[in-house]
């Protein structure tokens, strides 16, 4: 998700602007009319235990998870070498994504220490979760990224407010992600916990709102590929922030 290069010297929490441009720059679009535009429906299934992520998107638990697929941001069309899938499950305390990505060549931070929250990692290769758990708080939700070495951040979103993000809030998700350098592909699994949330518990029957997306690939961002789930708007600035846009989520048993 890229932004607005302005960086501030000081903590996170006192980074001002996260979030003020995405993707492709210029002004944010906030929907006037707080209105979601997009029916596109992804399925999570009930798991009965939890676990610890570790990017390994081959045991049992992911095989008969639906995955969804990303596109180009807008057009969704398929972009080649940057295939990208995605799928979720959940427990009563926990939401798990999953994403399968390929790609050409990485664009990471090197020599950087993966425990620590890294700001600005949007303008490196990247995947996304943002996640309204209150459809009708249309401005407000939370969004998470991990990068393929597995640095990553997390950000409470508040369109109403300026600053739009809490760079401050913490969720304590999990997250991991495996590489495979002979396949050109990496993993990522995320685990959040609901209560970061403001949510007691997931529910089957429960319906959020949520996207999905991808920054991937090296140059600058006519040469970089941006993807997402549920298309963000034509003739849009290409901000990932269009809550209009964003697709639901089904829990199921």
């Amino acid at each position: 998700m890229r932004r607005l290069a302005t960086l501030l010297v000081a903590p996170l929490s006192a980074l001002a602007f996260a979030c003020l441009l995405t993707a492709a720059g210029g002004a944010q679009n906030v929907a006037e009319k707080k209105q979601y535009i997009r029916k596109v429906t992804m399925t999570s299934k009930f798991l009965a235990a939890d676990f610890v992520p570790n990017g390994d998107l081959s045991k049992d638990v992911w095989k008969d998870a639906t995955r969804v697929t990303l596109g180009d941001r807008i057009s969704h069309k398929p972009l080649p070498g940057s295939e990208t899938q995605a799928a979720s499950l959940w427990t009563l305390r926990y939401i798990y994504f999953a994403y399968w990505c390929r790609y050409g060549s990485l664009n990471i931070y090197e020599g950087e220490d993966p425990a620590k929250e890294r700001w600005e990692l949007w303008n490196r290769d990247v995947v996304e979760a943002f996640i309204n758990p209150q459809p009708e708080r249309f401005l407000h939700y939370y969004e998470f990224e991990v990068a393929p070495n597995n640095q990553w951040i997390d950000l409470e979103i508040d369109l109403s407010k300026n600053p739009m993000n809490d760079a401050a809030w913490d969720s304590h998700f999990g997250h991991a992600t495996k590489l495979d350098a002979e396949h050109k592909s990496w993993t990522v699994e995320m685990r959040i916990p609901v209560s970061s949330m403001n949510t007691s518990a997931i529910k089957a029957g429960d319906e959020w709102r949520v996207n999905l997306y991808r920054c991937d690939g090296p140059g600058d961002d006519s040469q970089r590929r941006f993807l997402s789930w549920s298309p963000l708007p034509p003739g849009s600035n290409g901000s990932y922030h269009q809550p209009a846009t964003f697709g639901l989520i089904k829990f199921v048993k």
